[in-house]
């Protein structure tokens, strides 16, 4: 896969640079701001880029918006936000901008390299991979407000895990339960968020925008 970096510490941008070599994977630009993360994939569009939020001038939202931007202007392009913060007003625009091909990990809670590389090729594949601490925090954003009164405590959870990007498979191994339990709990939860008819859109996305309240 080909990959481009956008990280400010120099440290960890190497040993990203060295990590993802070592797997196989080329990166074709590691740079330190957010500006010249844009302008590179502007003039060669990677399979994937791997961004923190908070780089120079302001050390705010920089890598964020441009995440965004690159979703916007580069739908084919996969991002994976790797930060040490939640940016919460542009974490849910970048978790419902589209189907898949976006990530968003917490750096001190990625225990194993092997899971950073499995988002990694989860998003560069098209799918999606969020850190539930990630949707933790952004549910939390929303407390005040409760849309989702009718669902069940299983349905929640179904929910919970569509929202980290998982498939179905993939919540069903969670939860030990059997597939085509998950697809009735996935159809229930289109029922009572009144999604059951709707058509053109994705549903999954369009349940976990209104799970984040919008």
């Amino acid at each position: 896969m080909r990959v481009m970096l956008a990280e400010d510490s120099t440290l960890l941008r190497e040993g990203l640079v060295r990590l993802l070599a070592e797997e196989g994977h080329q990166v074709v630009a590691a740079v330190g701001n957010a500006g010249a993360l844009v302008a590179a994939v502007a003039a060669d569009p990677p399979d994937a880029v791997v961004a923190d939020v908070r780089m120079p001038p302001t050390h705010t939202d920089e890598g964020l918006r441009a995440a965004l931007e690159i979703r916007r202007r580069w739908p084919a392009v996969g991002v994976l936000v790797l930060s040490q913060y939640v940016e919460k007003r542009y974490a849910v625009e970048l978790l419902t901008s589209s189907s898949g091909g976006v990530g968003y990990l917490l750096k001190d809670r990625v225990a194993q390299v092997g899971e950073f590389l499995d988002a990694l090729a989860r998003v560069g594949e098209g799918g999606a991979a969020f850190d539930p601490e990630v949707v933790r925090q952004l549910l939390a954003r929303t407390s005040h407000t409760d849309p989702l009164a009718r669902l069940t405590v299983r349905e929640r959870a179904v929910l919970d895990l569509m929202a980290q990007g998982h498939t179905n498979a993939a919540i069903a191994g969670q939860l030990h339960v059997s597939q085509s339990a998950v697809e009735k709990h996935v159809n229930a939860v289109f029922d009572k968020l009144d999604l059951a008819h709707v058509t053109g859109y994705s549903r999954r996305v369009l349940a976990v925008l209104r799970y984040l309240g919008g």
